[in-house]
């Protein structure tokens, strides 16, 4: 599913992947930031002989400076001013290399321990707390939203399940022309659940429930709030009390302000009402909320993959449920339960004003990818984050090459 181009542009699904989330703005403005090369040591398999068994490369040092080369080519295509990529893979070696720059103003190079924005890998979250809520039999996923949310149109039909797999109807909240302006007037200022969904509401249902895929910022919403009104506690407590802690998650955080925890990488977006770059950094997150409101960090990304893709916190029939994928737009590609199948790579994208990441989890490799950028930056329609993704992919899954569906050049230098 290609990206919508329009005012608020991370409404979608990123270059037919997943959840990119949204916010102000979309001039073509060029950014000027250096493609430079702060680096963290990677640790290489001791085979001197790259291999595809199971389908990824042994990280050799030949193949750490192909992955050094390619992510350089793209981050000058790109302008993107800092990256992370990690990658792990048992018996294969590990990756972990910074790229650029955290701060564009002090120049401080990006690091393997800083904070990003996480955008709409948040939904990956809220829907773990939900499906929680079924292996505790307190919600069914068949369920019609109108059980617990009134004042849904067509909530009589739509189903719990519809809303997690992208198949409700709903218009998206952050489509809304009123809404657009009203956030970029303000990118510091607060919205509540119910002010989003009026925005939502005021337009009519796309199609009939289940009838087709379509990425809605709205449905996470209304699973937030589904969870907040059977658990009788706020989002936030939830998720932070039966995900994050029992997922061994100490650096991520849902967080109820603008504030980002130390350290962190200053995020640079275009999507503002001039369209020039901005530092967004302390932008207010509340407009995303259960769809797109967490911070984390590289480690806790790594590990989140993992648990994320083999279901750890969840019974082995829901995880069998969530993992149940309808078509997007491409070969290869589905959606399943707040989680996605694209070429092999199970796990969900983001992308809020500012930053994007990418962790996802190859499950015949036992092999996990995660890229972190600090800006949202489209390079020619595509999302900077899936570009990185597919050069990665290209050397070292070259049968899961993500996201499978536009061939780069070759990467040079």
């Amino acid at each position: 599913m290609k990206p919508t181009h329009i005012r608020l542009r991370r409404a979608c699904v990123a270059a037919a992947a997943a959840g990119a989330l949204i916010g102000p703005a979309a001039a073509a403005a060029a950014g000027s930031a250096a493609a430079g090369a702060a680096t963290a040591p990677a640790v290489s398999a001791p085979s001197p002989t790259p291999t595809t068994d199971a389908g990824f490369v042994q990280l050799t040092p030949a193949v750490a400076a192909r992955l050094d080369a390619a992510v350089r080519q793209v981050m000058r295509e790109t302008q993107v001013p800092g990256v992370t990529v990690g990658l792990w893979a048992p018996g294969k070696g590990s990756y972990v290399r910074t790229f650029g720059v955290a701060d564009k103003a002090t120049r401080a190079p990006m690091a393997t321990d800083l904070h990003v924005r996480i955008g709409s890998e948040t939904k990956t979250f809220t829907v773990t707390a939900l499906l929680q809520l079924v292996d505790q039999k307190k919600i069914g996923l068949d369920d019609p939203i109108g059980k617990y949310i009134k004042g849904v149109p067509n909530g009589d039909r739509i189903t719990l399940r519809q809303l997690a797999g992208m198949r409700s109807g709903l218009f998206n909240y952050s489509l809304d022309g009123d809404f657009i302006k009203k956030l970029q007037a303000d990118p510091e200022q607060s919205f509540t659940p119910r002010q989003l969904l009026d925005y939502a509401f005021k337009h009519p249902v796309q199609f009939p429930p289940g009838a087709q895929f379509d990425y809605s910022n709205t449905n996470l919403i209304l699973l937030g709030l589904v969870v907040e009104k059977v658990t009788g506690r706020p989002l936030h407590e939830v998720v932070t009390e039966k995900v994050l802690a029992p997922a061994g998650l100490r650096h991520t955080v849902f967080p109820t302000s603008a504030a980002m925890p130390d350290p962190y990488a200053h995020g640079y977006t275009n999507q503002t009402a001039s369209g020039k770059i901005e530092d967004s950094t302390h932008w207010n997150p509340s407009w995303a909320w259960a769809a797109g409101a967490m911070v984390s960090d590289l480690q806790d990304l790594r590990s989140w993959a993992r648990t994320l893709a083999t279901g750890r916190l969840l019974t082995p029939a829901t995880q069998a449920e969530r993992l149940k994928t309808t078509p997007m737009n491409l070969p290869g590609d589905g959606y399943g339960l707040g989680i996605f199948n694209v070429q092999g790579w199970i796990g969900h994208n983001g992308s809020i004003p500012g930053y994007e990441v990418l962790p996802v989890y190859l499950p015949q490799a036992r092999a996990t990818m995660v890229i972190l950028l600090n800006t949202d930056e489209q390079h020619e329609g595509q999302e900077p984050s899936t570009l990185f993704g597919q050069a990665v992919t290209a050397i070292v899954t070259p049968d899961h090459v993500y996201p499978g569906h536009k061939p780069l050049a070759p990467a040079t230098g």
